[in-house]
């Protein structure tokens, strides 16, 4: 599936993105190169309109990432699909927290569609965050007995 799917595009698609990057050497020269982003769609903004845009997201060494980008830009190369997985709403946010139970949809020798369970996809968590409790230590104050101090008032003479 190497085509351009612009038009159609879902929440729950895993796509790579092309998009070309301009780079500036150290010399001043301009370099033109096309970098490839994979991940899921987990949004869709604005349909096919000239703004219309779509936020993909992917886990980088542990790391979530995503990228918002201009469908209709030239900046945007192509869209390649890869697969498509069944979510339950179109904005797919729940996706940042939730991956355990995606299926995959996948079309059988009539053209039916059938929704099947991913069991090889690899779910990388975002990272608990540890709170280490303070360490109290007891400490045994020793009451040392009170003693009344007096004090004398000195009645000043004047002579």
């Amino acid at each position: 599936m190497t085509e351009d799917i612009r038009t159609n595009l879902k929440s729950g698609m895993i796509v790579k993105v092309h998009q070309r990057i301009k780079e500036i050497n150290t010399k001043g020269e301009e370099k033109e190169r096309i970098q490839v982003f994979e991940g899921t769609i987990i949004g869709i903004k604005h349909g096919n309109e000239a703004g219309a845009t779509i936020t993909v997201r992917k886990i980088s060494n542990s790391i979530g990432v995503e990228k918002i980008f201009p469908i209709n830009s030239p900046v945007v190369e192509k869209i390649e699909l890869l697969r498509e997985m069944k979510v339950r709403q179109a904005k797919a946010g729940y996706l940042r927290n939730f991956k355990k139970k995606l299926r995959e949809v996948r079309k059988d020798k009539k053209g039916k569609e059938v929704v099947e369970k991913v069991d090889n996809e690899v779910v990388a968590e975002e990272p608990k965050k540890e709170e280490a409790e303070p360490a109290v230590e007891e400490v045994k104050v020793e009451e040392a007995p009170v003693k009344e101090v007096k004090e004398e008032k000195k009645e000043e003479t004047k002579e």
